[in-house]
């Protein structure tokens, strides 16, 4: 009788232990994704993206999306790269947008193309992005949006403020703060984006 008290009491110790042991990782987590989640919102805030998607997957299409691209980065590129912050982007982006649509639809017109165009600026939800240099993370974001025709192709997307698709930008492309910086730059958060993407899945961040 003895024994059998001794193994029940020893399943109810390592039981407790378990449930111990899991409520502490899952502590930990909670605050190493909460500081994460944060410095991932700071980004966001700091950040001014370039959305543009194609009328469709044709190959014409989407070499035409490239083309719309390269002129409105030519076009504005200098002006966004003297940007001191992302609010100060979104007010060039706002100011600028009559002379944007314009040069989207010239550049249409240029090459042959009745396509028409809409140019605005809007909250989208960006999935996690991983460029060649830099990572950013999945949620909502301030974006600079160029839709052409019926804009059901695949798109092309880069970042405007800190300019890190402008080669006018050069050393200035950085975000404000060197853990912003680090956290885009960050050679190894595959595992931390991949969460912090879930997170905003399940907690409805993906549908904004």
């Amino acid at each position: 009788m003895f024994a059998k008290f001794h193994v029940r009491l020893s399943r109810r110790a390592v039981l407790e232990f378990s449930a111990g042991l899991g409520l502490f990782f899952a502590v930990v987590l909670t605050c190493w994704m909460s500081s994460f989640c944060a410095l991932a919102d700071e980004v966001r805030a700091n950040t001014l993206r370039l959305h543009v998607q194609a009328n469709s997957d044709s190959e014409a299409d989407q070499a035409l999306k490239l083309i719309v691209r390269d002129a409105v980065l030519e076009e504005m590129g200098p002006v966004f790269a003297a940007a001191e912050s992302e609010a100060q982007a979104a007010a060039i982006a706002e100011e600028s947008l009559p002379q944007l649509q314009a040069c989207v639809e010239c550049t249409l017109k240029e090459q042959g193309s009745g396509l028409s165009a809409r140019v605005y600026l809007t909250e989208m939800y960006f999935d996690t992005t991983y460029y060649e240099d830099f990572t950013l993370p999945a949620g909502v974001y301030d974006a600079l949006r160029v839709e052409l025709g019926a804009h059901a192709g695949k798109n092309w997307f880069c970042v405007l403020y800190p300019g890190l698709c402008l080669p006018a930008a050069g050393e200035a492309a950085v975000y404000p703060t060197e853990a912003q910086q680090n956290l885009v730059e960050a050679p190894k958060v595959e595992v931390r984006f991949a969460a912090l993407e879930w997170l905003e899945h399940l907690t409805g961040g993906a549908k904004n």
